[in-house]
Order: C-alpha cells, then sequence, then structure tokens
C-alpha cells in the first residue's frame, strides 16, 4: 500500500497496513486487531482489488481480489463480525438492452477480467461466509466534483483539446452507463451498517444513479460546458476503429492512447440500473448526478487546467494555460474521506 499525506486517516483512526496476498500478513494484522481492540467487529468494508484498462490478464485478480477476499473471509470466522461489506460492480452483469433496466437479478454475465474478478469473489463469499453475514454492493462507476473518474476524465481530455478522436465513437453512441458520486456511494455503506439487523445473511444491492446520460449527452454537455459549442461525434465501424486502436498501441509514441482494442469490443455496452430495491430495503437514493456534477468539472478544468490534469493523472498533448487570478481559487482544496473536493465556490 502507498502511503501519502491525503490517506492517511485523522485520529483517532488506527491505521494498519495488510497485504491481502499474505497469509502471514493477513494473520498478522488480524492479531493485532484482537490484541487492541478485541474479539467484535461492527463492520467490514472490503474495497481492496485489482483494476487496470490494459485489457491484460494479470496474476493479481486472482491473488488480491479473489484470494485475498479468501484470507480475509476465512480470518474472519474467529471474530463475531456483524457484516461483511463487499465491493462488487455492476459491470458482473451482462450488458442490457436499452430501456430495461438492471436488477439485481439481471443475469450474471462478465466480460473482461475485471468483473470476472468480481463475480469468482461474489462466488466464494457464498460459499464461504459461514457465520458471517454478507452485504455485496454492486457499484456503478464512481465520480465527484474534480472528476476521479478515468473513462470521464478521458473523454473530457479529448474534447478539451479538440482531437480527432473525440469526434469518434466505436459504437453506438446513444448507449448509457450509470455512474454514481462517491458521497452517495458512502451514504450506501452507513445505510447497509444501519440496517444490519434486518438484512439476511447474504444480500445484493445495485448501487448508481437510474438516470443514465448516453455517451451522446456527456459529450454535448461536456463541449457546451467548455465553450458553448456543439459537438459532433460520428460512429465508426468496429473493424476500421479497432484497426486505428491497435496500430496507436503499438506505434512507439511518447503518450500511449487510453483507448485500447479490447475496449471496441465493448463500445456498446449499455448499463442501465434499477436501484429500486436499495430505495426499498436500505432506503437509498443518490443526492448527486452526474449530469449536475459534469458543470462543476469543467469549471474546476477551466480554472487550473494544469491542478486538473495532474489530479487526475492526464497527459496534456500541449502546454496548458491558467488565466491570471483564477489558478489561486482552484487551489483552494480540502481533504475529506481520502479524496479531494473543490471549495464551497465549486461544490
Amino acid at each position: 500500500m502507498i502511503r501519502t499525506a491525503h490517506r492517511i486517516p485523522p485520529a483517532p483512526v488506527d491505521c494498519l497496513f495488510c497485504d491481502l496476498t499474505s497469509d502471514e500478513s493477513v494473520q498478522k494484522t488480524f492479531h493485532i486487531v484482537r490484541s487492541r481492540y478485541g474479539n467484535k467487529i461492527k463492520a467490514v468494508f472490503h474495497l481492496a482489488a485489482y483494476y487496470s484498462f490494459s485489457g491484460e490478464d494479470s496474476p493479481l485478480y486472482k491473488e488480491l481480489t479473489v484470494e485475498g477476499t479468501d484470507r480475509l473471509i476465512r480470518e474472519l470466522q474467529s471474530f463475531e463480525v456483524g457484516q461483511f461489506i463487499f465491493s462488487s460492480s455492476m459491470l458482473v452483469h451482462k450488458p442490457n438492452e436499452p430501456g430495461h433496466p438492471l436488477t439485481e437479478e439481471s443475469p450474471v454475465a462478465p466480460n473482461w477480467q475485471y468483473p470476472l474478478s468480481k463475480v469468482q469473489t461474489e462466488k466464494l463469499l457464498k460459499e464461504k461466509h459461514g457465520k458471517v453475514p454478507v452485504v455485496i454492493l454492486r457499484i456503478a462507476g464512481v465520480y465527484d466534483e474534480v472528476c476521479h473518474s478515468i473513462p470521464i476524465a478521458h473523454q473530457i481530455q479529448r474534447i478539451y483539446e479538440k482531437q480527432l478522436e473525440g469526434h469518434l465513437y466505436s459504437g453506438n453512441t446513444n448507449v448509457r452507463q450509470s455512474f454514481v458520486h462517491v458521497a452517495d456511494v458512502v451514504k450506501a455503506y452507513d445505510l447497509v451498517v444501519q440496517k444490519a439487523a434486518e438484512l439476511p445473511d447474504m444480500s445484493v444491492f445495485l448501487i448508481g444513479e437510474a438516470d443514465a446520460m448516453s455517451y451522446q449527452e456527456i459529450q454535448e454537455e461536456i463541449s457546451h460546458q467548455l465553450d458553448g459549442h456543439d459537438w459532433t461525434t460520428f460512429e465508426v465501424p468496429k473493424p476500421i476503429a479497432k484497426a486505428g486502436a491497435w496500430v496507436e498501441s503499438t506505434l512507439p509514441l511518447p503518450k500511449k492512447p487510453f483507448i485500447k482494442p479490447w475496449m471496441i469490443d465493448h463500445a456498446d455496452d449499455n448499463f442501465e440500473l434499477d436501484i429500486s430495491k436499495a430505495r426499498s430495503v436500505l432506503g437509498w437514493e443518490p443526492s448527486h448526478s452526474l449530469r449536475k456534477t459534469l458543470p462543476k468539472m469543467i469549471e474546476g478544468l477551466k480554472l487550473d487546467p494544469r491542478r486538473w490534469y495532474q489530479i487526475n493523472k492526464l497527459h496534456p498533448s500541449h502546454p496548458l494555460e491558467v488565466k491570471t487570478g483564477q489558478k489561486q481559487n482552484y487551489k483552494r482544496l480540502t481533504t475529506k474521506l481520502g479524496y479531494l473536493y473543490l471549495s464551497k465556490k465549486l461544490v
């Protein structure tokens, strides 16, 4: 685990570092937990997993996501645990037809390594949770006011820099994918803990915004917020798009392109969510929306492009300019729950 200043929890929180790929490390960590705090644990929030946009398989999907969870749930059998809350993904589901939202009972059919590792971990928990009650949250793509969403950040960058790739899409531009604000995810975890006594030993909830924007809607909103202009997006046949992505990924370019050939196959994946179960059982409802938050993301980008790029780990294709007097406003960032938020002016 990388220890950085904004990730260290404030007192009186105790932070223990553990390598989930090591039996010895997990055992030692829980020995410390028992010696300091006793045998009762109210809730375990399990968010650790491996994730990569490379499209390549990695042993960490098994060693960290699946086997790491196995180590955790095995060690917890000797504790009195109120809940084990596992962060899964809406991507475990088979993409749905537009206008027919997914439910928790919709078919599970992961089509790349990351959601496959989540499905394998869900199966493991169902088989091995023992006396530990488990809640599985299948979470949509997470974002906040600064963005902190890799696909959205790259989409904004392509339009901000007026890249040719920003006008091209290798699928149906009307496909929708649900997102969810990080504060609403935190609220879901809080409600799960509050409702612990009312939940069965194994529960599954979809956590995301029911109002999912289409790719085209996001394109247009980004462009309108940047300069008030319309943005034309052309649908490119998949074979041509895949060939272009392959060429770009193999050339010795100074900056590797974000779009990889494997992504082309999933460009038509539609993920709209029916969150009725989370509403009725948990009382959970998103209080944010991507529609209302995109203008705040773009405002931050316009105030200080260099800082915005840095936060979202982007590499500009040309020098970024900051208007005099605006950069200082954007520097007023605060740390909250491990995420960077804009000052009240933008939030």
